[in-house]
């Protein structure tokens, strides 16, 4: 069978859509990132005019021409959501207009490729932004098989989000029935001062064994120490093995974020030297329970409170062990831990899908494009 494809200029398929929302009806303000996501609006809306704003509708396109060589990314999105929301006028809202030769699935299909963002790096301008104009962007040409070919596409790429859809719609729910299980504690248990559960750790990586150098970020996590080790004596820094905890005092009242994490990996690792490394000690409390207090908001506002006056913002290790915790019985902290150990689980498996998305929305086009 040899299948056929057509090339067309983009501005020859879509029409702009202008619809502003002049009579207020909507007031949900979404803008779009770089992985072509909707998202709610960060931006302070209170003294915004949402008749200003521009309608989106089921189906209907957002671009932003800024940035696109800055970013590497032509920045679009597909709205499918029924109930409209609104976007920035700074943005172009667009529709398709020749469905018989296009889907506006498939059109959103073709610009999740990173071969087409750097397509989009190469025809925007010089200037500081780095702009892909509309005019520009709509000579973006594309090689279109027949409906049916691109349906076949459309249907893998609705199966996988589907799924990513499940995972997202599953994740949300475990991280708020988490969030209201731990508020709870609150009222329930009795507060401890959790210096009394920890023990700080002092080993040295004196033979230089170990060459994996870790920091962490203000998530929380792990990361490859960024420093330039090629003139650091690393005998200097302290051995953490799983199920410890390395704690950075440095910051907590700038960052507004308890600079802690917990290593889990089987492997032994090696960090600064200006980190703590802390144990648990009691059988009152499982350090996972602990990581998880540790992670809410509500902790790093605290922690931001009693950080202490200095440039660096500190929180002292004497002043964070004499932050005082609900502690429920072990079996309660089990389930906690349990629930948040699932939400995590979730967290990982849609974010792999989304790659999984990224990666196989050009193969299935060159799936449907290729002559056989």
């Amino acid at each position: 069978m040899i299948m056929r494809t057509k090339k067309y200029k983009l501005g020859d398929l879509v029409e702009i859509s202008d619809e502003q929302n002049s009579k207020r009806e909507f007031v949900d303000f979404y803008g779009i990132n770089i992985d072509k996501e909707f998202m709610p609006s960060v931006a302070n809306t209170d003294e915004v005019d949402p008749a200003k704003y521009k309608i989106m509708r089921k189906n209907r396109f957002v671009f932003s021409g800024m940035q696109t060589g800055r970013d590497e990314c032509i920045r679009i999105g597909l709205y499918t959501n029924e109930n409209p929301v609104i976007v920035s006028p700074a943005y172009t809202t667009f529709e398709v207009s020749r469905k018989d030769i296009i889907l506006p699935e498939y059109l959103f299909m073709c610009f999740l490729s990173k071969e087409m963002d750097r397509y989009g790096w190469f025809l925007s301008d010089r200037s500081i932004r780095s702009n892909l104009d509309w005019s520009r962007f709509c000579s973006i040409e594309l090689c279109l098989p027949d409906i049916p070919e691109q349906q076949k596409a459309v249907a893998a790429y609705n199966a996988i989000n589907e799924n990513l859809k499940t995972y997202t719609d599953g994740f949300e729910n475990l991280a708020l029935t988490c969030d209201l299980f731990m508020d709870n504690l609150k009222n329930e248990y009795k507060y401890e001062r959790i210096g009394v559960f920890f023990e700080e750790v002092d080993i040295r990586n004196r033979e230089k064994e170990i060459t994996n150098v870790l920091g962490i970020n203000i998530l929380k996590s792990f990361i490859p120490s960024v420093a330039d080790l090629s003139q650091t004596d690393i005998s200097k820094y302290k051995v953490i093995e799983k199920g410890q905890f390395a704690y950075s005092p440095m910051q907590t009242g700038r960052d507004e974020t308890i600079r802690i994490a917990l290593y889990d990996d089987d492997e032994k690792a090696v960090i600064s030297p200006a980190y703590s490394v802390l144990k648990v000690v009691s059988d009152d409390v499982l350090a996972e329970f602990l990581m998880i207090w540790f992670k809410r908001d509500e902790s790093d506002r605290y922690g931001w409170f009693l950080s202490d006056g200095s440039i660096r913002s500190s929180l002292e290790l004497s002043r964070f062990f004499d932050v005082k915790i609900p502690i429920p019985p072990i079996d309660i902290q089990e389930s906690i831990v349990a629930i948040y150990q699932a939400q995590t689980e979730r967290e990982q498996i849609a974010a792999e899908l989304k790659r999984l998305l990224k990666t196989i929305c050009p193969i299935l086009i060159k799936t449907v494009t290729d002559e056989k």
